[in-house]
């Protein structure tokens, strides 16, 4: 199942409000939550029902939203509160399964089939955790049913608010293939417009399409794209369990970041920050993963294991690289991450025809070199030269 919040940020907004006396529920009215129209962030994060019906979109700016409502009413996102909300949806969820899958604050899967012996039917269960969260926290929220991860997804963005919907497989062909190919998703904007102009226009279209045509525009990304219009997905539900050991580093941008470029320029320093604390762990990850989280809040994350530990910055650099290629969705990023986890304290390398064992060592040495510098000398006394290509 996939669950997500209706409009969370002007959902929850309402909610406080109305809990501290305001005499309006804001989603009944012309109303968005953006930013200080001075500042980066002067855009609309979310909007009401009745201000979407007037032609406001989200990442518009304010300045915009006002010419198409006169009555606009415009409230500050508060980041503090929304993490307190989602910690109350999680919360909830949670006394039904432990596995959960937190996609950004206001949604996420739930592997429902290691429950399903406990609550039974899953159409009746996602009305009863739907109704259940309406009641008692006091906000929508739309729920996915399908028999993987991707299908969830699709089916919850389907007709809202305050709604249930299934996308098994045999449903696939009558409620997918019909819809416009932006609509998949992992879909981004460069790719479904060169979609658009191959005469791919429909999902449909797109799981019918010609895989060695698309091969020379998509690489390989074909295989991944016409699976994913066909409904087939075979990832699991990826659970965050607090005990687990990780050493991790974020930043914030102070613009949008709009290229791979750009998105690899934030990623090596903070590679080189948590490969450095590896280091002095005396310790190997065995698994490398990245997060992004775009301009309209929303988090993207993923995980790659490793066939072999290691401790080197150049190694888990191109492994974040291909990650935050993978998680891209084309729109811009305001925070990029990178954690390391699974380590083990021994350089068990399994040693293939293509490795050479002496620029292994010789890479391993290197980095502990310039690590003894920063420590000695600062942090910009020195660094490696990097091309960041795409």
């Amino acid at each position: 199942m996939h669950i997500d919040v209706n409009n969370a940020f002007l959902s929850w907004t309402a909610v406080d409000l109305l809990k501290s006396g305001y005499p309006i529920d804001i989603r009944n009215i012309e109303s968005i939550i953006g930013g200080d129209e001075e500042q980066r962030h002067g855009i609309v994060l979310a909007k009401s029902m009745v201000a979407k019906r007037k032609g406001v979109k989200t990442a518009e700016t304010i300045r915009d939203a006002k010419r198409k409502c006169n009555n606009l009413k415009i409230y500050p996102p508060n980041h503090k509160l929304y993490q307190e909300m989602s910690n109350k949806l999680f919360n909830l969820i949670n006394k039904y399964t432990p596995d959960i899958e937190k996609l950004s604050v206001d949604e996420c899967f739930i592997d429902y089939g290691k429950v399903k012996h406990l609550y039974g039917d899953p159409i009746r269960f996602a009305y009863k955790l739907k109704k259940e969260i309406k009641d008692t926290l006091g906000f929508t929220v739309n729920i996915g049913i399908a028999n993987n991860k991707l299908c969830a997804k699709m089916a919850s963005d389907f007709l809202k608010p305050d709604r249930v919907h299934t996308l098994f497989m045999n449903e696939i062909e009558k409620k997918m293939y019909p819809l416009p190919v932006e609509d998949l998703y992992g879909v981004g904007k460069s790719s479904s417009k060169k979609l658009r102009e191959l005469k791919i226009n429909t999902i449909g279209d797109l799981a019918h399409a010609d895989s060695k045509l698309l091969y020379k525009y998509f690489k390989n990304q074909t295989e991944k794209l016409i699976n994913s219009a066909r409904g087939i997905d075979d990832s699991v539900i990826m659970v965050k369990r607090a005990e687990v050991e990780g050493i991790s580093n974020s930043t914030t941008t102070s613009y949008n970041l709009n290229s791979l470029e750009e998105i690899y320029k934030y990623l090596y320093p903070l590679v080189e920050n948590v490969s450095i604390s590896l280091r002095k762990k005396n310790k190997y990850t065995n698994q490398v993963g990245v997060i992004l989280k775009d301009k309209y809040f929303k988090t993207y994350s993923h995980q790659k294991k490793l066939k072999n530990p290691t401790d080197s910055t150049d190694e888990i650099y191109e492994i974040a690289k291909v990650l935050a290629k993978e998680l891209w969705n084309e729109e811009g990023i305001r925070l990029v991450g990178v954690s390391l986890s699974k380590f083990s304290t021994s350089f068990n390398h399994q040693i293939s025809i293509f490795d050479n064992v002496e620029d292994i060592k010789q890479n391993s040495e290197l980095d502990k070199t310039l690590d003894r510098l920063k420590e000695i000398y600062g942090e910009n006394i020195i660094n490696k030269a990097f091309k960041f290509k795409k």
